[in-house]
């Protein structure tokens, strides 16, 4: 279970950029995980609206870019904890799915299968929309299969994530199943 290593701290108070009336109050909470991993958490809460927002950045990261690649082939592997920082490329190949960087992009802690779940959401609303033809949506129910599979530990897959900057990270349960490249600023696009 993770505890508290510090006290909620008060930084700042502002105009809630939401409702534009209440007060946004910023609070900061650092969290030691079991792992001895370390979180801090920031929320954002509005005293009118009820308009929250949380950030999670971690305590332990690459501080260099790299291309982190993880072998998952059971389901001990989908508790592989992940980071992916706003400016991390996700990607697994064998399911045709990646998630870009983006100015919108925000910062995440899960696991695999918390990973596959986020897909699993996005590929069910993507299924909905009624200008995909036939085949299109034949392709997309086919994805779908494999991602539940997936979930349960009984598709095999790659999980690459690659970061210019050098904020994500994966902490694997069987560190034989991971490997990490360094990547040059230069090789930055």
């Amino acid at each position: 279970m993770s505890k508290f290593i510090s006290e909620p701290e008060e930084e700042f108070s502002f105009n809630c950029p939401s409702c534009k009336d209440g007060h946004l109050k910023i609070i900061k909470n650092l969290y030691d995980l079991p792992d001895k991993d370390k979180m801090l958490i920031i929320k954002f809460e509005c005293d009118n609206c009820n308009y929250h927002q949380n950030d999670i950045i971690p305590y332990t990261t690459r501080i260099e870019p790299g291309k982190l690649t993880l072998k998952i082939t059971n389901e001990e592997d989908l508790k592989s904890k992940v980071y992916r920082s706003p400016t991390g490329k996700l990607e697994i190949p064998e399911l045709e799915l990646s998630v870009e960087p983006g100015p919108s992009a925000k910062f995440y802690y899960t696991n695999i299968q918390g990973i596959l779940f986020r897909f699993e959401n996005a590929i069910e609303i993507h299924l909905n929309n009624e200008e995909l033809s036939k085949d299109e949506k034949l392709e997309v129910v086919k994805i779908l299969n494999n991602l539940k599979e997936a979930i349960n530990g009984n598709y095999p897959f790659t999980l690459i994530i690659e970061d210019h900057s050098g904020g994500s990270y994966i902490i694997p349960t069987d560190d034989s199943k991971l490997s990490y490249t360094k990547l040059n600023i230069s090789d930055n696009v």
